[in-house]
Order: structure tokens, then C-alpha cells, then sequence
């Protein structure tokens, strides 16, 4: 099945290595160039706005979903497709994750790593069975990889659920996939 929308999950910042917004700049262009439209937090400022950009400025669809609380702190992109404004942060992730047919988690901070689980948690009790993709740019997510790798060993995982996560270290790999 041919993907027609992702959600992206990523920081609100750029953080430190130039690489992440490289990434997040190359999957935009890839996602408009394959006519897979973009869903995320609605942000213009960091990660979030490198994408949303970099989508837009391919000829590429871009939905966007924030929070009423968030409209101010992560400045709201006003030059995407479609924006959103939901009442919570519970609403634009339930909002985010049923438009979409797969995720992709880039570096970001606490909210990035608690889209990143709720996804996954969701996956694991049927809600839905997004496929997951975690763009670990410059190895930012390493730490994290081996960490779910102890919780599978330690056998805290359901099999269904780690099938769904593939880790990719470069924006390319995700061609074979949509």
C-alpha cells in the first residue's frame, strides 16, 4: 500500500548538529516529490518548520494541528496547506495519528519522545497499526534504540508492536518503504 500521508514527529527546535534540519529539510522535499502529504504539530519554528518548508516549498500538502495553548509558543506556520487549531494536546495527537498512515519520529525533545511512545502504546493495544520510522540522524537516537532493545530482552514487549518500528539513519532509506 502506497503511503499518501506521514505523520512527523520532531522537535520544536533545531538542535545542536546541522545534520537534524539537513534531514528534516530531505525528507520534506522527498515526501512532496512522492506526493505524500505531511502531517504534524503545526509549527513554523524549528524541526517542525524545516519540513513544513521544505514540503511546501516542493509543491507539497502540509496539514498542520495546534494546540490553542501553543499557538504563540511555537508560532503557528501560517504559509502551509491546512492549519488546525484543536483544543489540546490530546485532540491534535488523536487528530494527527488518524489522518496519517505511518510515522516518522526525527530528533526532538520530551513531547517528540511522548508522540513517539503514544504511537507505538497505540499500536500495541490495536487502536491502529501505524508503521513507525525513526530517522536516527547522526545516531541521536542510539541510546534509545539499545534501551528498547533491553526492554524486548527483559521481555517487556509485545512482538507486534516492535515489528512496526524500523530505524533508518538517512531520509533515502524510507524510498523502498512508500
Amino acid at each position: 500500500m502506497a503511503l499518501e500521508s506521514i505523520a512527523v514527529f520532531c522537535g520544536s527546535k533545531n538542535g545542536n548538529n546541522p545534520l537534524f534540519a539537513a534531514h528534516a529539510a530531505a525528507l520534506g522535499k522527498l515526501m512532496a516529490e512522492k506526493n505524500i502529504r505531511l502531517v504534524y504539530g503545526g509549527g513554523s519554528a524549528g524541526l517542525m518548520g524545516v519540513i513544513a518548508d521544505a514540503v511546501m516549498a516542493g509543491g507539497g500538502n502540509v496539514t498542520g494541528f495546534i494546540p490553542k495553548l501553543l499557538l504563540e509558543w511555537e508560532v503557528q506556520h501560517r504559509g502551509i496547506t491546512e492549519l488546525i487549531i484543536c483544543d489540546d494536546m490530546h485532540e491534535r495527537k488523536k487528530r494527527i495519528y488518524s489522518i496519517s498512515d505511518a510515522a516518522v519520529i526525527l530528533p526532538g525533545g520530551f513531547g517528540t519522545l511522548d508522540e513517539l511512545f503514544e504511537i507505538v502504546t497505540w499500536n500495541q493495544l490495536t487502536i491502529h497499526d501505524k508503521h513507525i520510522y525513526i530517522l536516527n540522524s547522526g545516531g541521536f537516537y542510539d541510546h534509545l534504540v539499545k534501551h528498547i532493545e533491553m526492554m524486548k530482552q527483559e521481555n517487556f514487549l509485545y512482538e507486534e508492536a516492535i515489528k512496526r518500528i524500523t530505524v533508518i539513519s538517512d531520509p533515502a532509506e524510507l524510498i523502498p518503504f512508500i
